[in-house]
This record gives C-alpha cells, structure tokens and sequence, in this order.
C-alpha cells in the first residue's frame, strides 16, 4: 500500500519540519516591535497539528518520525537553524505528545491544548540557542505560532462539523 495514503498525517509531518528547517533562512523577515519576525514563524505552528495527526496514526512512534525530520533536516538545512529547531523539538514536541497521550480529552480538545502548551516553551528553547530570547521576539513568535495552530484547528474543525440542512 501506498505509504502516503496509509500514513497522511505522518508523512505531512515529516514534510513539514523539513520544508521549515530549509526554508526557514528564506522566509520575508519583519520587524514588530524591534523584533524580527518571519512568517516562517506562524507556519511552524502547524507542525503541532501534524504532529498531533501523526500520533492518531502511528502512536507513540511519533517520536521516531520526530527524530527522522530533524536528521533529514541537518543534512540539508542551515546548520544553526536546525540545531535551535531539533533542541526546541525534542521538548516542545516531548510535552506535546505527553499532554496529547495522557490528558483523556477528545481529540479536537487535546489537538488545540497540547499545542497551545507547547508553543511558548518551544520558542524560548527555539531562540535561546539562536542567542535571540528576548520578550518582544517571544511574543511575536509564540503569537504567531499560536495563530498557525488555531487557523488549521478551526479549518479542521469546520470540516468535522455536520452540515445542517437549511430546513432543520
């Protein structure tokens, strides 16, 4: 069988922390507050869904694939991006999964809540070994991240809603 039609939600993962670690370097860079901000910054908040998508397929082997991007990245992608990427990860992406697999809540619920946890503990991991951490750029990317997280939640969402029927 097809790997990507077996495993979407892995396979999109795996993609995209490849696609952000090597092209991070080549987003538009702007500046809020004094603070450099990428647009890069907002799609790695969809990473937390894909991952959280993955973890639905493969369980706890998601930590697998985690490791898998983050090497297929360092062989490929600006070196001091994906060193402050991976360490970021390997936390964010430890307290994703805990919250994810442990907290009992429905899976639209934990998809948000795991997100939403990990997103300002991976940023300051992120810009701390990027010698960037600071409160503004903090801020701006984990604001950034956050809006990524809940715009592919509530298309998800919107898409797991029944349509109702204009005579109900």
């Amino acid at each position: 069988m097809n790997i990507l039609l077996k495993y979407p939600g892995t396979v999109s993962y795996l993609l995209l922390i490849f696609l952000i670690n090597y092209l991070f370097p080549y987003f538009p860079i702007y500046h809020f507050f004094g603070q450099p901000f990428s647009a890069a910054d907002m799609a790695v908040g969809i990473i937390y869904v894909a991952r959280d998508f993955s973890q639905r397929e493969i369980g706890k082997n998601v930590l697998y694939a985690m490791i898998l991007g983050c090497l297929a990245s360092y062989l490929f992608a600006d070196r001091q991006v994906v060193i402050a990427s991976t360490c970021a990860f390997l936390v964010g992406e430890t307290i994703d999964w805990s919250i994810y697999t442990f907290s009992g809540e429905p899976f639209s619920q934990r998809l948000l809540t795991s997100s939403l946890v990990s997103i300002p503990i991976d940023t300051a991991i992120f810009l701390y070994v990027m010698t960037q951490l600071n409160g503004a750029g903090m801020l701006v990317m984990t604001v950034g991240k956050g809006i990524g997280v809940i715009g592919v939640w509530c298309l998800w969402r919107a898409r797991r809603q029944p349509v109702k029927s204009a005579a109900a």
